[in-house]
């Protein structure tokens, strides 16, 4: 103990409950797509400055703050928060429902940046009580997996020894956390396959190269990835989004586009799955005197993976937050994905829930990615307190 009273957190961070819940409708009020929260990171950067915490610009719409403790050097520990919105119409019809028509906070972020705003807060105000660094991310683009890169390939998370991070979950009860050790979500890898034929007329199929056939084999072949060549209890997707061919009912195309997505819980496997996709495709082309002219893969996120002590100390943490009877340690695991995995990958840590569903209210109850997607406002305050005993914790300012 040095100074700082984990009851003394809980009475500031209730003081200071509506001014986060305020933020947070005013952040749902304004949202922002992706690479574009421009609006909403001259708000945090306006909030960080009125709190005279220091911060460098990542990218054109990120931020790292910095509280340096006054008790010493020490450890270095990074909180994130995501910012950005999703392409959805807000159909909540509450006083602080989207004004940016066609955008809607309907994941939580708008939360998430309002509660490590009011951690923020409480931090910078026992600066003089522990020893240590706190990094404070607050990233963009988490939607379309290139908000965490910006903070790894920048250089942001070097030297960094812990991170930290929360998502708002519609699906937990209010006045409970979440931490679960080891894979939690799925990676995400996009790819992009074009087949390239030779065009003929339908009745001369032997004079064209048929770019649909090949395609719809590729797409059939690539199901058997899954079925036949992973173990079964090591869960797969090889999902197939988009499959576009042809001009004219009767002219062999020449052209074929596939568009899918690769989901695993595990470097090792997604690694080999992305390997067999795309040998698949080649061969499956080949065999129908077609050619892959374009194969792609865009690395939405890795797979999430808590790490053993961290997950640990953020069950203790909650534990001391809400009882242990409300602290879930199993949480299912989501084929979702989410690119806080980037700075798992950098640095041990873990990513943890926050339950926002009143059960006593459906308003509540819609699930992430819904046009009437909302939260009980009373997991905000609990989202803070995370945060700030979690990094207090870890820095052993308790």
């Amino acid at each position: 103990m040095t100074g700082i009273n984990k009851e003394a957190i809980r009475n500031e961070i209730q003081k200071n409950k509506d001014e986060v819940i305020a933020l947070r409708r005013y952040f749902h009020q304004y949202p922002e797509a992706s690479l574009k929260e421009f609006e909403t990171i001259k708000r945090i950067k306006k909030e960080l400055n009125k709190l005279s915490i220091p911060f460098v610009e990542v990218g054109e719409t990120g931020v790292l703050g910095t509280i340096e403790g006054k008790k010493g050097t020490g450890k270095t520990i990074l909180l994130r928060a995501d910012i950005d919105a999703l392409e959805l119409e807000d159909a909540t019809d509450k006083p602080y429902q989207s004004k940016n028509i066609g955008l809607n906070h309907a994941c939580g972020h708008d939360g998430h940046a309002a509660s490590l705003l009011g951690a923020a807060k409480i931090l910078k105000e026992h600066e003089g009580n522990f020893a240590g660094t706190i990094k404070l991310a607050f990233q963009p683009a988490e939607e379309i997996g290139a908000g965490a890169c910006q903070f790894v390939e920048g250089g942001f998370v070097e030297n960094i020894d812990q991170v930290f991070g929360i998502h708002l979950d519609s699906s937990v009860p209010v006045g409970q956390l979440v931490a679960t050790e080891g894979p939690t979500n799925a990676s995400c890898d996009i790819f992009k396959i074009e087949v390239s034929g030779v065009s003929s007329h339908v009745a001369q199929p032997e004079q064209g190269r048929d770019a649909v056939l090949a395609a719809a084999s590729i797409v059939v072949e690539l199901q058997k990835i899954a079925a036949r060549e992973v173990a079964p209890l090591d869960p797969v997707v090889v999902g197939i989004g988009v499959l576009s061919a042809g001009t004219r009912y009767n002219i062999v195309a020449n052209h074929a586009s596939i568009e899918g997505t690769v989901r695993t819980f595990s470097h090792e496997t997604r690694a080999f799955v992305l390997k067999r996709v795309e040998e698949i495709a080649q061969q499956v082309a080949a065999a129908h005197r077609t050619d892959i002219s374009l194969f792609t893969v865009y690395d939405a996120a890795g797979p999430l993976i808590n790490e053993k002590h961290a997950t640990e100390l953020a069950q203790q943490v909650a534990a001391e937050i809400v009882g242990r009877e409300n602290v879930i340690t199993d949480y299912p695991k989501s084929l979702g994905a989410d690119d806080f995995a980037d700075f798992l990958a950098k640095a041990p840590g873990v990513y943890a829930r926050v339950g926002t569903r009143n059960l006593e209210n459906p308003e509540t109850h819609y699930g992430h990615h819904h046009e009437k997607f909302d939260i009980d406002e009373a997991g905000l305050a609990l989202a803070t307190e995370y945060h700030v005993n979690y990094a207090l914790t870890y820095l052993n300012a308790f």
